[in-house]
């Protein structure tokens, strides 16, 4: 479905859904359907056409036609909706006797009436589609869309995160890296450098995509270690002081300021708590993207001069912003040569300067237009990846390069547009919608794809589940380099859990939704006036109740089917439950001024997707919420009522509370989580899983544990979910009795990607835990009480395995590890453990090397440092891919090896971190000091230099 189709795409299968016997229509109606669904089919073959063609290059002609039409398919698809939903109606959620036989009453004249009405939408229909042949054949538009169009297959590299870090962050920036840093003058406290009376600011300028905001990230990585604090904060165009204030603060400390986000707290008083925090300590805070002056100046009052020799890098594209903020470092675009290994690194052809038996006269054109912007450098190659290099000249010369000199962000925004164009028109369309959110929002992937399907942007295809598909969308935007994936825990096999778009992007996005009318944004700093009457889909950002939510808005937008409230504050009139047409209900992070009142919900009969996470107390919902029988995604913070158990069309079931009796009915449920079970009805819970044969998503939490009825019940449903691919049990600590499960003979299903069971304690490895059953499990937090060299070495053949959270009460080793071993922990990439974590080679001349899982009250299961110096040969079957190394040790026992200075860490040749929190209980300080050093020793001398970043703690 592309956007400059509309809704053509949906509309034809609901007419031939007229067509089936239970809708009688009469007989005359259905002459005029079949007609209506082949003149449909017609146009909508014509407009893929014209989607095809960049849109500043089709006759103005076409583009009226087209936006006709378009507007014209969302009306036919809402009459055609409300028709269905009349029809089909909406049983009460619990009607009486009575009022059953009323309704039945009601219903003989309802639906008459609905047919006769459907036969009156039906005729008007016929007529205007009529009027768009017309203008169709008297323009002679088909004759007008003989462009050629640039859209094809392109097969992109699938390497998502990794690939985008080589690109940004190591071709042309370890230049301006170390001249940064100079610049910064790296002074401690107790020097006479003249600056360590006051913060050092540098602030980095440049244009859209020339790679700031990598710049600063790769200073602050290199640096932050060297300072009591560190903070790296974007605020974009459209910010929020107060987030932006909560933001430093919970960066300054993520556990004191855990809730922080949820307090009410003003400006003012957020300014005092940070320069309170920051009064002693020497800090390093990066401001990235900082658009205004006024935004600086706000944002600097609450940097103490402290004397401590602080730094702060801002970032921004406005150089008045960056002689405000600091001693201004204007970055350059990328030399060309340095151009041309991007351009090439991006293409996989690093290692080739030209082109064989080509002239590289195309690529000097390509990059002479990327000006040395490594976005749009990345952009071109994305396009012209997986296509033939003759064909090179072609894509170069169809997209519209011209002669004309224009400024370098003109030319990268046009460069940018050639992206969205080659993308298939349902992947534009899926684009385009990332425009609803704030510019620089983290956009959650999972929430995003259910909205995409909501709308109707993913087409079903036999055999394939509609997550799935939107799935791959998502990856293929990545791939694309359109939307960047956010970096994080490796939750799911290395793919990214959200993603932001690129500001450049985001611009190019908000003007096509805008020339569309996609989306109508109305935010504080969004310009322009929507049209009220033609408004689809409506998105408010930061904005406060008069502009929101009042009558006279709701009352002159009728059409709206997609309704996003995002950090906003509003009144309790609760005016957006009056767009009858919805579809979607987003409201993210609101605050409502009387408490949200949500009685007249169940009106929104066409409603498919419903979230409602706002500031403030539970929400009690209605039962009317039964009646939203289309409901494909119910996401609320919350009290749900009884009748959700009605809702047969459920897909997605999220809840911070309980949920009540009869969830088993909800068969079609693909995702459910339950983040507030109860005691009483855990067991009834637990029993009725085995019901939702469709879960590929189940994240349950139990606060009183699971006796051993409830672990059997739990046992047999989880063995009853052939298609589950994601579990999570969380909340409180319980204890499994693994030959318990073995007994009852439990196998995990092969789908199995996510398994997160780290309150369970099991006595030991649980055979369900198998390398040949679980080809595709890439995340495992497990917590196993007693352990041996095998079940490590078991666990460690599990082949798609990237992050491992395992906690044990044993001493393990897994001896004999060499380069030869392929199954050793191949494709892990995080590993966080309760556990001391050695390696060590036994003797001089064995390659092999041995991995220790100390728990610090056994005896040292390794040798002395001073038998390893020698050791001259680094094997590298050992964990080869390991990034994160995350521990969570008690060194009051292990104190002794920590001060001996041998970790063997130089065994794993990738790692990039060392995390975690050393717990000093009863220790004295100076031990405590000396445990740290010889940490940050270890990954000093590491080949790689890991950043340190472990925490003490006296629990």
């Amino acid at each position: 479905m592309s956007v400059v189709t509309g809704a053509l795409g949906s509309l034809a299968p609901k007419l031939l859904q007229l067509l089936q016997d239970e809708y009688k229509l009469q007989k005359g109606v259905r002459k005029q359907v079949q007609w209506l669904h082949s003149e449909l089919e017609s146009i909508h073959a014509f407009l893929r056409k014209v989607a095809d063609v960049p849109w500043d290059r089709l006759d103005e002609r076409v583009k009226v036609w087209a936006r006709e039409v378009r507007e014209a398919s969302y009306d036919m698809e809402d009459v055609l909706d409300t028709f269905l939903v009349r029809v089909d109606g909406a049983e009460p959620a619990d009607p009486s006797k009575l009022r059953r036989a009323m309704k039945k009453l009601g219903e003989l004249f309802t639906k008459a009436k609905a047919r006769r009405d459907i036969a009156g939408a039906i005729d008007d229909i016929k007529k205007h589609l009529d009027e768009v042949a017309e203008r169709r054949q008297k323009y002679k538009l088909d004759e007008m869309i003989m462009s050629k169009s640039i859209t094809s297959a392109s097969t992109i590299d699938p390497r998502l995160t990794a690939m985008y870090k080589e690109v940004s962050q190591l071709i042309g920036v370890d230049k301006s890296r170390d001249e940064l840093i100079s610049m910064l003058n790296l002074s401690q406290p107790d020097d006479d450098a003249p600056d360590k009376k006051t913060i050092k600011k540098v602030s980095i300028v440049g244009v859209g995509g020339l790679g700031k905001t990598t710049l600063a990230k790769a200073v602050y990585d290199k640096l932050k270690s060297q300072y009591d604090c560190e903070v790296f904060v974007s605020v974009g165009r459209d910010h929020d002081l107060v987030k932006v204030f909560k933001d430093i603060l919970f960066d300054l400390d993520k556990n004191r300021y855990e809730n922080i986000h949820n307090t009410g707290r003003g400006v003012d008083l957020l300014i005092r708590e940070v320069r309170e925090f920051l009064e002693n300590k020497r800090y390093f805070i990066v401001i990235d993207d900082v658009w205004e002056v006024r935004t600086w100046e706000a944002i600097e009052l609450a940097l103490v001069e402290n004397n401590r020799g602080s730094k702060v890098i801002t970032t921004t594209r406005n150089v008045d912003v960056a002689k405000a903020s600091g001693e201004v470092y204007k970055l350059k675009q990328l030399s060309y040569d340095d151009s041309m290994k991007l351009f090439y690194t991006r293409l996989s052809r690093a290692d080739r300067k030209f082109l064989d038996n080509h002239p590289d006269d195309i690529s000097e054109k390509i990059l002479k237009k990327c000006a040395g912007i490594p976005l749009a450098i990345i952009t071109m190659a994305s396009l012209l990846a997986g296509k033939p290099e003759c064909e090179w000249s072609i894509v170069y010369n169809s997209i519209g390069f011209h002669t004309t000199d224009n400024r370098e962000a003109e030319d990268t925004m046009t460069i940018l547009s050639f992206s969205y164009y080659d993308l298939p028109p349902h992947l534009r369309t899926c684009l385009l919608y990332l425009s609803t959110y704030p510019e620089d929002y983290e956009i959650e992937k999972d929430s995003l794809i259910w909205k995409w399907i909501a709308e109707g942007f993913i087409d079903g295809k036999q055999g394939t589940r509609l997550f799935e598909l939107g799935e791959r969308y998502f990856n293929d935007l990545i791939n694309r380099s359109l939307i960047q994936p956010v970096e994080g825990i490796i939750w799911n096999g290395g793919r990214g859990e959200s993603c932001r778009v690129h500001d450049m992007v985001f611009d190019l996005m908000r003007k096509l939704s805008s020339e569309e009318n996609f989306i109508t944004i109305l935010g504080d700093n969004v310009e322009g006036a929507p049209a009220p009457s033609n408004v689809r889909r409506l998105a408010h950002q930061n904005r406060i109740s008069e502009h929101v939510n009042s009558e006279a808005m709701v009352s002159r937008m009728q059409k709206v089917r997609s309704y996003t409230a995002l950090m906003c504050f509003i009144d309790s009139r609760d005016q957006f439950l009056r767009f009858k047409l919805l579809r979607v209900l987003d409201i993210i992070d609101c605050s409502f001024e009387k408490g949200c009142h949500l009685e007249h919900l169940g009106d929104l009969l066409h409603l498919r997707y419903l979230r409602i996470r706002f500031n403030g107390s539970s929400l009690e919902l209605p039962i009317q919420l039964g009646n939203l029988k289309l409901l494909q995604t119910l996401d609320v913070q919350g009290t749900l009522p009884a009748s959700i158990v009605h809702l047969t069309e459920l897909l997605r079931l999220w809840s911070d509370e309980k949920v009540p009796d009869g969830i088993g009915k909800l068969v079609s449920l693909e995702e459910l989580r339950i983040m507030n079970s109860c005691s009483e009805k855990a067991l009834k819970f637990l029993k009725e899983l085995a019901s939702l044969r469709e879960l590929r998503v189940l994240d349950y939490v139990t606060y009183d544990g699971m006796d051993e009825s409830m672990q059997g019940d739990f046992v047999e449903s989880l063995s009853n979910l052939q298609k589950i691919q994601h579990i999570g049990v969380y909340g409180s600590p319980w204890f499994a009795d693994t030959a318990m499960w073995e007994a009852a003979g439990f196998v995990l299903p092969r789908p199995l990607r996510y398994l997160r069971w780290s309150v369970i304690e099991f006595s030991k490895l649980p055979s369900c835990i198998n390398p040949t059953r679980l080809p595709n499990l890439a995340h495992l937090a497990l917590c196993v009480i007693t352990m041996d060299e095998q079940d490590l070495k078991l666990l460690a053949r599990l082949p798609a395995l990237c992050y491992l959270n395992l906690t044990t009460e044993s001493t393990v080793t897994a001896s004999n590890i060499n380069s030869s071993d392929r199954s050793f922990f191949q494709k892990l990439r995080h590993f966080a453990t309760n556990a001391m974590v050695l390696f060590e080679q036994p003797d001089g001349e064995d390659t092999s090397v041995s991995l220790h899982m100390w728990n610090g009250e056994d005896a040292m299961p390794f040798a002395s440092r001073k038998s390893n110096d020698s050791k001259k040969v680094v094997p590298t079957g050992v964990m080869p891919n390991l990034e994160v190394l995350q521990l969570w040790i008690r060194f009051d026992v292990p104190l002794r090896a920590l001060k001996d200075n041998y970790f063997g860490w130089k065994y794993l040749p990738s790692l990039q971190e060392l995390r975690g929190r050393i717990i000093h209980e009863n220790v004295l300080v100076a031990e405590s000091d000396a445990a740290l050093a010889a940490l940050t020793d270890a990954c000093n001398v590491h080949p790689n230099h890991p950043t340190f970043c472990m925490h003490r703690s006296p629990y």
